[in-house]
């Protein structure tokens, strides 16, 4: 993760496979509201179609192989008709597979933060764009990380929805019970203006949270001192929000109790003790689950094209021929009785929007 890239920075940070422009509908009379997201820009990853352009999925014999869309994707549609302007695709790593950033086909883009460090990815493209100014706002494709951790890894602020809470039509697929659309922003103002958009949500007075629940054993997987964020995190959403809404949760306990899948899985141990075992687990079935769903999608395409892909993908290919169905069923039970545990703890009203709210950090190196 913290490999050091020695290149040349180009003028866009290497951030664009393509530059295009794709302008919104002109302002309605008044005295109508103008368009929510006037005068911003914003770029997209390489796996969002647009229409007369081929969706490159980070691959150039993918690009090759297949046609440009017929139709925009409408997660795009809809932020252009929100008077946003649109101003290219964004390099992604690979067939969106890798959380690391890089593409040897189309040069890994710099990360403005750290130009001698990897951006993070898959969509290192999109976060790029932003970090380094170039557009306002930018849009991801978030599998295991793909949005959070070149948010993190690039300084802007990077948020992945509740699954399926937008559309993935028009999208290039990676693993589709894990795909999420995200987005990137630097200012919070215009990450909430582009949620609005995108989660087809009212502007009203924003409410407070109720409850905020803090996973304290998730703290306890930091390689810092628990102390120097936990209670850096504490006090400045108890200052935010007062210390009643704050509650305390061991989410190893809490999933024990609500998920015997897991209890089926292997602990690892580190120093003769279990340490985050439970942790450990949900990251197997996570990318269990990733592959074998991008081996559905798109073996086919890989055994009669043949394009030499990175050998990262190939081993994990290699590795999924050696899971049995059995456990690809495990997986997808534990992932059902997972999402049915966390949705009782928060007590989640709709898909959307939830009056209690879970408080999780990740730190990458």
């Amino acid at each position: 993760m913290t490999r050091k890239l020695k290149k040349t920075i180009r003028e866009d940070f290497g951030a664009f496979v393509q530059r295009l422009q794709l302008l919104p509908p002109p302002q309605p009379a008044p005295p109508k509201a103008p368009h929510p997201l006037t005068n911003l820009s914003f770029s997209v990853s390489d796996v969002f179609d647009i229409e007369g352009y081929v969706t490159g999925f980070g691959n150039p014999d993918w690009a090759r192989t297949h046609d440009a869309a017929s139709r925009t994707s409408p997660v795009v549609s809809a932020l252009v008709e929100g008077g946003a302007t649109c101003t290219g695709k964004t390099v992604v790593d690979e067939m969106a597979y890798s959380i690391n950033g890089e593409n040897k086909h189309y040069g890994t883009p710099t990360n403005p933060a750290a130009p001698s460090r990897i951006p993070g990815g898959s969509s290192s493209g999109a976060a790029v764009a932003v970090a380094a100014n170039i557009v306002d706002f930018s849009l991801g494709l978030d599998t295991v990380g793909g949005v959070r951790v070149p948010a993190a890894f690039c300084g802007v602020i990077g948020f992945r929805p509740s699954h399926g809470a937008v559309s993935h039509m028009g999208i290039i697929p990676v693993s589709s019970s894990l795909d999420t659309v995200g987005w990137f922003a630097k200012d919070p103002s215009i990450l909430r203006r582009v949620g609005h958009v995108l989660l087809q949500l009212p502007y009203a007075v924003q409410r407070n949270p109720r409850q905020i629940i803090f996973a304290d054993d998730c703290f306890q997987s930091l390689r810092i001192p628990v102390d120097r964020v936990y209670q850096v995190v504490l006090k400045s959403t108890e200052k935010l929000f007062g210390r009643q809404v704050v509650k305390r949760e061991n989410l190893e306990n809490y999933l024990d109790s609500k998920v015997p899948s897991l209890k089926a899985c292997p602990s690892q141990k580190t120093n003769g003790e279990t340490r985050n075992s439970w942790i450990r687990s949900l990251v197997k079935i996570m990318h269990c689950l990733q592959r074998h769903e991008f081996k559905h999608n798109h073996e086919e395409w890989i055994n009669s094209v043949k394009p030499i892909l990175d050998a990262s993908i190939s081993s994990q290919l290699h590795d999924v021929l050696e899971v049995a169905d059995t456990e690809i069923e495990n997986c997808q039970s534990a992932r059902m009785e997972i999402r049915s545990a966390l949705s009782s703890l928060l007590k989640v009203l709709n898909l959307y929007c939830s009056e209690w709210y879970i408080w999780q950090i990740h730190l990458y190196h």
